[in-house]
């Protein structure tokens, strides 16, 4: 069963409830899962701790996304429990904060490591905030079981990757079209994390809305330069 897990939580350092802030009339969050909806997948599941399940809900409910609670900050454990409570064998990770996230790379990333029968798959060179992960949910179980740290187990796919004599891993460069060509930390910036982020991403999204072009790579580019990088 394939399956679309997105992680998201309502506390935030950096910006408070950024999950629940508006972008184009409905929290970030929903807008996270109405770009997903668009990658096929047998189900989708909202993968959030206790304390975020009834601020989510009921926006899970209406996004198509079946709702799991699990540790807050042991985000592995987290992915493990909605492997084994849904039957998932394979999995695309997404996180709540990348509203912009581009649809046509997460479809072909996964069509590639379902090929490869990779253990994880993840584009390099993509936009920070643009991508996702696609992993074998028996890998990951195998990742949960091993002395893991802290790190690795918050942010769930490091020990895949750092362990390529264990794991099948797929990591090429996106191409070109799909590209950040700026030197890192000064290109593009899709993801929600900061004020400056929330105020960008409202300005694209409104340059981006009602239109098909929100969920192409190519296309949010292309707005987002003409809009920040002149």
């Amino acid at each position: 069963m394939l399956a679309v897990i997105l992680q998201a939580r309502i506390d935030s350092d950096r910006l408070k409830a950024k999950s629940l802030l508006p972008l184009g009339g409905k929290p970030l969050v929903f807008r996270v899962m109405e770009a997903l909806n668009r990658v096929p997948a047998d189900i989708r599941i909202l993968a959030c701790p206790e304390d975020s399940i009834s601020s989510f809900s009921s926006l899970a409910e209406e996004a198509g996304f079946r709702i799991l609670a699990g540790p807050k900050e042991d985000v592995l454990r987290r992915y493990c429990l909605a492997v084994r409570s849904f039957g998932v064998t394979r999995f695309i990770r997404a996180t709540g904060d990348n509203p912009f996230v581009f649809v046509d790379a997460a479809v072909k990333i996964n069509a590639e490591a379902t090929a490869m029968n990779a253990d994880y798959s993840g584009y390099s060179g993509l936009p920070y905030g643009a991508g996702v992960e696609s992993v074998c949910a028996q890998a990951l179980l195998r990742a949960e079981a091993a002395n893991t740290s802290a790190y690795e187990r918050e942010h769930v796919c490091p020990y895949l990757y750092s362990h390529p004599e264990m794991f099948r891993l797929h990591r090429p460069f996106a191409p070109l079209f799909w590209q950040d060509s700026e030197e890192e930390g000064k290109g593009i910036r899709l993801t929600v994390d900061t004020q400056e982020d929330y105020d960008r991403a409202q300005e694209l999204y409104n340059e981006l809305d009602n239109n098909e072009d929100r969920y192409t790579g190519q296309m949010i580019i292309k707005r987002y330069m003409e809009i920040f990088l002149k």
